[in-house]
């Protein structure tokens, strides 16, 4: 008997996971492979010298009988050599891909096992005979292997052409993947005889017939469908492991895992794990037919063949990690795994080795999670008012989005208190099913979710997306279909406040990019006014129509200029922390988020009305601002207001938090250097002081940071004091930038305004910007009263800038 054996390092552990399949040279049917000759020995000696190295990076290799005979003919050069070979390797061989002349494929079984394992990699390799002596690219395709969904057209309508029914879904159970990282060469040599690596997955266990073909380039096929094959699989069954999950108080939780075997069969192996990196984007858009994911081969379950609608669990084919509660579990194949596990940003990523042993149906496995910060225990709890259930990461087809109880794994998962699912242009007649004007009914008195609206996709969304928070109804007076909406944003504003809704813009920075670079982060460049951020919102907050302003997913200061000068106008529009997943982010929900302080019980009315008033700070949960005031307590008034009735020296005083890693690894250290405009625009990395482990907190008064204290970031309370001489109304707030940032507190002296004549004049040109970008795609109908808004707008900030300069 010939058999490959599989290494696993440290333990002898049979690795079904990236094994190459069994072989017997006495199987029922013996495929013998034609022998090829003329074939010079010293290249093939090399190439097949990488192909072992390449099977033992990929956690398989030869048996050792077969090694040492491998091995052995480097000594010789004689004409057997060749022979001796191919009786070596043809037995691994699940297929033999000739290439004639005339660079035509034909394909003829081979003599390996046909054995596949479930929710796993197995290993085969390919004879290639290349009688043309081409050097393409070697290609493997198979119907099981097309893709299990389809991405989100973003369009509102679901495309019948798109869908795709249960048996097709079914139907597609494998994942294939010709390996051509080092050592091997990602082309074909040229030479006549090589060996290549053909990696398959399946999701399924059982028999199952797949169909596979190869070519090398469009049209090389052979006449009468020569390239293709069709194989009986025997496919085993994985493990199932069963998960038993603690939170850090010692009761059930559900938890983020991310289950790796250390082998990337796509990318280049040595990449970092970076989910903000290129390599990664890169790899989630390698589509085929728009959502075949290919990267991401040594995460499980492969996320390609992830189908949330028809798996035992819901997990999201875009993202690297799965959530599982207590008691749930996971199907692995027998190996060896590196698992990540935490539950959101105020928990601590830990990591265990876990090895799944062969022979056995079921295994439990114990994960304790463990918090570096619990802020619902001091009374602030969390919540990201921007996260969609159709449209961008997610598939149209099989169903257009996910159900809510999908999104409730993903806020649970996280550790978020309160999620606000925001129904828009995408699925939007299938999803505003899920809209009550309440919550959902899976809330829980720790937890929250509530379906409410973006107006993304909607004629008004050149001018800036809208969020509208506490909807009692959700379609528009007088319209039966998203595209009669109105084609600016006030009117929509006005009718959300009008049912007591809490409104502002989304992803406020789109758009927002100063005309001329600038590092400052208040500057008097006037932004581009291009996308479909706070761009209006310059018309509308003069309009008393705005109540919050979106952060945490877009660059910092291209948020943070904008809504500083709105300040600086005097306006009190409040900053909320918004992730936008799966669009802006799709790793997870509650990358930024909003903590709010609640005198009473957990409601989603409180966190509106918190919004709304202030009565929170903006974190990616990496650092925390509370009991944040100004002069004795309880001088702040119920509108963020100290007022004082002359000039003088006041206190601020506030509790810090933040917490980084003692020493900075390279993933962190490339977070931090990343321009502005780069993924994660927010991350405590960011505020790193060099590479010391201390943070900068900074006393801002009017948009400039007027005061820092350094603190170490050691995930420890600090008590800070600030003391600064107010000289003339303004509005303070801290931040650690770009990380959290706190609402403001408006410092009122003598009854006068905060009103700056610079920033006035600022927001006129913007306004005067906005209107140049905008006003083509305001419909005719309602462009007359948009213009006289816009007008209205402007000669507010003309008025102020005027006022402002004779003070």
């Amino acid at each position: 008997m010939r058999r490959l054996h599989f290494l696993l390092p440290l333990v002898a552990v049979f690795i079904a996971t990236q094994a190459i399949s069994q072989h017997e040279h006495h199987a029922a049917e013996p495929r013998s492979l034609p022998i090829v000759n003329k074939v010079e020995v010293q290249p093939l000696l090399a190439q097949v010298t990488r192909l072992g190295e390449a099977l033992s990076f990929l956690g398989s290799s030869l048996s050792a009988t077969d090694a040492i005979k491998i091995k052995a003919l480097q000594q010789y050069h004689g004409e057997n050599v060749v022979k001796e070979i191919q009786a070596i390797l043809d037995p691994y061989c699940l297929a033999m891909v000739n290439i004639n002349p005339e660079a035509q494929v034909s394909v003829l079984r081979g003599a390996a096992k046909a054995r596949l394992i479930q929710d796993g990699w197995t290993s085969f390799l390919i004879k290639v005979r290349n009688d043309a002596g081409v050097t393409a690219v070697l290609n493997v395709e198979s119907p099981n292997s097309y893709p299990a969904l389809h991405l989100s057209s973003g369009k509102p309508r679901h495309e019948e052409e798109h869908t795709l029914t249960r048996e097709q879904v079914a139907n597609r159970f494998l994942e294939t993947s010709m390996y051509r990282n080092r050592p091997l060469q990602p082309d074909l040599s040229g030479l006549s005889l090589e060996y290549a690596v053909l990696q398959i997955y399946s999701k399924d266990a059982g028999k199952r017939e797949a169909g596979l073909t190869f070519n090398i380039g469009q049209g090389t096929q052979d006449i009468g469908f020569r390239n293709a094959i069709h194989i009986l699989f025997n496919i085993d069954r994985a493990v199932k492991v069963i998960m038993r999950i603690s939170d850090d108080d010692g009761l059930p939780a559900m938890a983020s895992f991310v289950i790796k075997d250390g082998i990337e069969r796509v990318l280049n192996p040595d990449s970092l794990y970076d989910p903000w990196g290129d390599d990664y984007r890169t790899a989630r858009a390698q589509r085929e037919n728009g959502v075949n994911v290919k990267g991401l081969t040594g995460i499980y379950p492969l996320p390609s063949r992830r189908v949330a609608a028809y798996d035992a669990y819901p997990d999201f084919f875009f993202q690297a990690q799965i959530y599982r509660a207590d008691g749930e579990y996971v199907l692995l194949p027998p190996g060896k795994y590196e698992v990540t596990f935490t539950r959101g940003p105020e928990y601590i990523s830990q990591k265990k080795e876990l090895v799944i042993p062969p022979g056995k149906d079921s295994i439990e496995v114990s994960f304790q999670l463990k918090r570096w910060i619990n802020m619902a225990k001091l009374g602030w709890y969390s919540g990201d008012h921007h996260v969609h259930a159709a449209g961008c990461s997610h598939y149209e087809s099989p169903e257009e989005g996910v159900p809510p109880m999908h999104m409730w794994r993903q806020i649970i998962g996280e550790d978020l208190n309160i999620g606000a699912v925001l129904t828009w242009g995408p699925g939007w007649y299938y999803q505003k099913a899920f809209f009550t004007g309440e919550i959902s009914p899976l809330s829980t008195k720790q937890n929250i979710m509530r379906y409410d609206v973006e107006v993304s996709g909607f004629p008004s969304s050149h001018a800036g997306h809208l969020v509208l928070l506490r909807l009692k109804e959700d379609d528009y007076p007088g319209t039966t279909t998203i595209d009669e909406w109105p084609s600016w944003t006030l009117p929509v504003l006005k009718w959300a406040k009008g049912q007591g809704a809490v409104v502002g813009y989304a992803h406020s920075g789109l758009g927002l990019e100063p005309l001329k670079p600038t590092i400052d982060i208040l500057n008097y460049e006037t932004p581009k006014m291009d996308g479909i951020g706070a761009n209006e919102y310059i018309v509308t907050v003069a309009l008393d129509a705005v109540d919050f302003f979106s952060a945490g997913n877009t660059p910092a200061p291209w948020e943070l200029n904008m809504w500083y000068h709105s300040l600086n106008c005097g306006f009190r529009t409040r900053l909320s922390g918004e992730t936008d997943f799966p669009c802006a982010y799709d790793e997870r929900v509650g990358i930024a988020r909003s903590y709010y302080k609640s005198d009473s019980v957990l409601n989603f009315n409180n966190y509106a009305d918190a919004i709304r008033k202030g009565r929170s700070y903006v974190s990616e949960g990496g650092s925390h601002i509370i009991d944040f005031m100004a002069d004795e307590p309880g001088s702040i008034n119920a509108n963020s207001e100290l007022l004082l009735n002359k000039p003088q020296t006041i206190t601020i005083r506030a509790k810090v938090i933040a917490n980084l890693p003692l020493q900075q690894d390279e993933l962190a250290a490339q977070v931090a250097q990343r321009p502005i405009d780069k993924q994660p625009f927010w991350n405590i990395e960011r505020a790193r002081i060099g590479t010391s482990r201390k943070v900068p907190v900074e006393l801002i008064v009017n948009g400039e940071a007027v005061d820092t204290i350094a603190i170490e970031a050691d995930g420890s309370w600090k008590d800070l004091t600030f003391s600064y001489t107010i000289s003339r109304s303004c509005w303070i707030a801290l931040r650690v930038y770009p990380s959290s940032h706190t609402n403001p507190v408006f410092i009122i002296v003598n009854g006068k305004s905060i009103a700056s004549a610079r920033s006035a004049e600022w927001s006129s040109k913007a306004v005067d910007q906005c209107w140049k970008m905008k006003q083509s795609k305001i419909r005719q109908e309602d462009k007359a009263e948009a213009e006289a808004a816009y007008k209205k707008a402007k000669e507010f900030y003309d008025d102020m800038a005027k006022a402002a300069g004779r003070r």
